[in-house]
């Protein structure tokens, strides 16, 4: 988080001409401190459980394989080109790749994460990539929805391990996209109890990488279809990729695009059929707080890290706007929220694990 706000105020020290080190300034954040404790909590033992699932599951299989499923060729070595051991070791050998490929599989004193804690041993180079590559990351922010507040912000597992910050990555958003597909049909006047089919279709889309036309149909996550014409409810609750599709395609994709990014998406997005699954890379920081958006009755807010900066004599030289302007009508806002409710409530729903859980915390 520290780190957030020092590139959130990059750009408002140059302008202003402060040092954010060396000015005694006195920066005051939205953080919450017990729920970032909380967070950090929460992220550790979720994500030691699914380590412990996806160790099981490969066992001493390397995972980086690609769609067939064979291990992608020098895939760690070409991770092991862009450390900075690699560029020395480079510039020393003068190129020399026996020289190099010695010295990164030559074994030496090593710190080494885990969940029983850090510790050392000796391994090379590669071998340590190796074992760091079986790892699972994670990213976890919250933000309050009524004023655009960073409550808590979890960028990975360990600080001193991971200091690439998954809250800012840029990753595929999957399902989770499919809030801006089925709000978009509320704007359009869609309603959660209109009807869709689930059953197979395909369409013309054009390939960048074969550079011609290809036939492309939509699957669902579960390997079939039910052939079932369902409510626009139950296709989100259970996260039905072919009606999303027919949605996106109804409603059309540059008015998808065009609420995403009123709703809080900044990063570009592309004109595709796939955009309803959400093909196109955004960050998680953009993502919960477009889906902020919505519990805040359509209302967005731009995301906020520091509220007010003092100098060091007292004088306060920064305070944070927080005006928040209509994104999407209160209707659809109201509809999105039930729907989102029914993924946690209706039977199949995505999100029934977290409704498990409210139910027995607040019991």
């Amino acid at each position: 988080f520290r780190e957030a706000v020092k590139d959130y105020l990059s750009d408002w020290c140059n302008e202003n001409g402060y040092d954010l080190y060396t000015d005694g300034l006195k920066i005051y954040t939205t953080i919450d401190t017990r729920m970032q404790k909380y967070a950090e909590e929460a992220a550790w033992e979720q994500m030691e459980q699914l380590q412990k699932k996806f160790n099981n599951h490969w066992g001493n299989v390397n995972p980086w394989q690609d769609e067939r499923h064979q291990e992608i060729p020098n895939f760690i070595e070409n991770i092991a080109k862009r450390q900075p051991v690699y560029k020395y070791l480079e510039k020393h050998f003068n190129g020399n790749k026996d020289s190099i490929d010695y010295y990164l599989n030559l074994p030496h004193p090593v710190k080494l994460f885990s969940y029983n804690g850090t510790y050392e041993t000796e391994m090379s180079t590669l071998d340590s990539i190796r074992y760091m590559e079986h790892f699972m990351h994670c990213g976890f922010v919250a933000i309050e929805p009524q004023t655009g507040h960073v409550k808590a912000w979890v960028g990975d597992l360990d600080f001193n391990t991971w200091k690439y910050d998954k809250v800012t990555a840029m990753r595929q958003p999957g399902s989770t996209f499919k809030l801006f597909v089925y709000t978009e049909a509320m704007n359009q006047g869609l309603t959660p109890c209109d009807r869709r089919m689930d059953s197979f279709f395909s369409m013309k889309v054009w390939d960048n990488e074969k550079k011609k036309e290809v036939i492309w149909a939509p699957t669902n996550a579960n390997g079939y279809f039910t052939d079932y014409n369902m409510t626009l409810k139950s296709a989100f609750a259970q996260s039905i990729n072919s009606v999303a599709v027919r949605v996106g395609q109804e409603v059309g994709i540059d008015r998808i695009i065009e609420t995403a990014h009123k709703m809080g998406i900044k990063s570009p997005l592309h004109n595709t059929p796939s955009l309803a699954l959400g093909a196109s890379d955004v960050n998680l920081e953009e993502l919960v707080n477009a889906y902020a958006t919505v519990a805040n009755n359509g209302r967005s807010h731009a995301t906020i890290l520091v509220t007010r900066i003092l100098d060091r004599d007292g004088n306060e030289i920064y305070k944070s706007h927080e005006e928040d302007d209509e994104a999407i009508p209160y209707r659809s806002a109201f509809y999105m929220q039930q729907m989102l409710m029914a993924a946690m409530r209706e039977p199949g729903g995505t999100s029934m694990n977290m409704w498990r859980y409210v139910r027995n915390y607040t019991d």
